[in-house]
């Protein structure tokens, strides 16, 4: 994630997969099975209307579902065109045409976007291997509407004739792609055509940008990076970290409990609606989120610094572990955040509202956990988007910013005092050497290695060196569907 923003949205509730296919009622079809049009999802479909084409984007009223079309049509060019993050642009404050829509076409939005990024490389092979030349550069329109179409027909549960119709609709109405609406109904209706066909061979499409595939195979080899890119693929599902009791609340929503107490449930739920939502029962935390936080062991009555603390799931655990919580965040806009969840869930902690290079405790520390800035390349699964916002040369810039808040933390904490420093991300170079670097130049840390007698759970993850590295794909306590990419480490400072 980028040292400004950050993209650590363990308890968000907006563009969640779950809850976006709840309340669009757009269900994905099984991945690599071909099917026929469907009879099912919501009517998104319309007569092919002419109307005036315009050259600011479409006239209204249009044939139902052109709105939301067009909503998703000017955030994906947001997100690939110009790089822009998705999750702003679906929030309160986002893009304004996402602004205006009903509360089932916004679901729509989220649930078309999500499988559109998520299986763009395969989407972005199919149109191209049916196209007898391919798109104008600046075509950015164009593709997204082709881009939105094949989405809708391969991979939601949409009629054909719906999807295609609205694409071809969406097209015509705006004097930028009035004259391709041939084009468009032509590719979509060949995909449409041999749709098991692409589905088939979908997964042998690289799921991400080619820089990226070649740092994992480098750094995790091919099959690690084969099962990380099938991960990614298919959309996770979602964990609850128990503010107590896992195993009731486990039975309560008939989850299931994982080794480390968070309670799995599958896809399909809207969260808000989930029982023990209004009452704070519960957070949204992936399972390998929930991680670094235990690391510290007893915190009870103890004096813990939350570092880039926003959204809370982590600072929610600390709490709920009996200790006095300072959470540093330096956004405004997270800060609110992570206040909002914490009274959601009836938790009380200390506000910092600073930069950590700017903030100043007025006592030291018993425990620091930094979850660091990072290129948040572990979450990609449930944000589809990071693969195609995101730049190599960050992971470098970032590196550097981990290194010195990693420096600045340590100066908080008392002798004997436990740091752990995390990150959500897949690159070493934000994982383990930074701890290689910290453990060199800091000799009044002694590194305190992860051992599986320990945590039995987590024995699977534990690394040689005493690091905790999960990886999508990896099964944890026999759960086949995988958990985050995260790294964690810790250290003891000397007397």
């Amino acid at each position: 994630m980028s040292a400004d923003e950050g993209a650590r949205r363990d308890v968000r509730e907006p563009h969640n997969t779950q809850e976006s296919r709840a309340a669009s009622g757009a269900r994905p079809h099984r991945s690599g099975a071909g099917k026929g049009p469907s009879k099912g999802g919501p009517k998104t479909g319309g007569p092919k209307t002419g109307g005036k084409a315009s050259g600011r984007g479409t006239a209204q009223p249009g044939p139902p579902g052109l709105a939301a079309r067009d909503a998703a049509t000017a955030i994906l060019l947001k997100v690939v065109r110009d790089g822009s993050p998705l999750g702003p642009l679906l929030e309160a404050g986002g893009a304004p045409g996402f602004r205006a829509l009903s509360a089932q076409d916004k679901g729509l939005v989220r649930a078309i976007l999500d499988a559109a990024l998520r299986h763009r490389g395969a989407i972005e092979d199919a149109i191209r291997k049916r196209l007898e030349r391919p798109l104008d550069e600046k075509a950015h329109r164009l593709s997204a509407l082709l881009h939105l179409g094949a989405t809708q027909v391969l991979y939601l549960d949409v009629p054909d004739h719906a999807a295609i119709n609205l694409a071809v609709t969406a097209a015509g109405r705006d004097r930028r792609t009035a004259k391709t609406k041939g084009l468009v109904n032509s590719v979509l209706r060949r995909i449409a055509r041999e749709r098991s066909e692409i589905l088939a061979s979908a997964a042998s499409v690289n799921g991400a940008p080619d820089w990226l595939i070649a740092r994992w195979e480098k750094n995790w080899g091919p099959e690690r990076t084969a099962a990380i890119l099938a991960a990614h693929a298919d959309a996770p599902p979602l964990d609850l970290t128990p503010k107590s009791d896992p195993a009731e609340l486990a039975e309560r929503l008939s989850g299931d409990l994982l080794p480390n107490g968070s309670v799995r449930l599958d896809r399909l739920h809207t969260v808000s609606k989930l029982p023990g939502y209004e009452t704070g029962d519960w957070w949204v935390q992936d399972a390998a989120a929930a991680i670094p936080a235990r690391l510290l062991g007893d915190i009870s009555g103890k004096r813990v610094a939350d570092l880039c603390a926003a959204p809370g799931g982590k600072t929610a655990q600390l709490v709920a572990g009996g200790a006095i919580v300072t959470a540093v965040e330096k956004s405004s806009s997270r800060m609110r955040r992570l206040k909002g969840n914490l009274e959601r869930l009836r938790l009380s902690a200390e506000f910092a509202e600073a930069d950590v290079f700017s903030f100043q405790p007025a006592e030291s520390f018993d425990f620091i956990l930094l979850d660091a800035p990072c290129s948040a390349t572990g979450t990609i699964r449930r944000h589809p988007d990071l693969p195609w916002t995101k730049r190599e040369d960050e992971i470098v810039m970032l590196r550097k910013v981990q290194q010195d808040m990693l420096a600045r933390a340590a100066n908080w904490l008392k002798p004997g005092g436990i740091l752990v420093y995390a990150t959500c991300s897949l690159e070493p170079e934000e994982g383990e050497e930074q701890a290689h670097i910290f453990t060199k130049s800091h000799d009044m840390f002694e590194p305190m290695p992860l051992h599986a007698a320990e945590f039995p759970e987590l024995q699977d993850f534990c690394t040689p060196e005493g690091f905790f590295r999960s990886l999508p794909g990896m099964a944890f306590g026999g759960d086949s569907r995988g958990v985050d990419g995260f790294f964690a480490a810790r250290w003891r400072r000397l007397n």
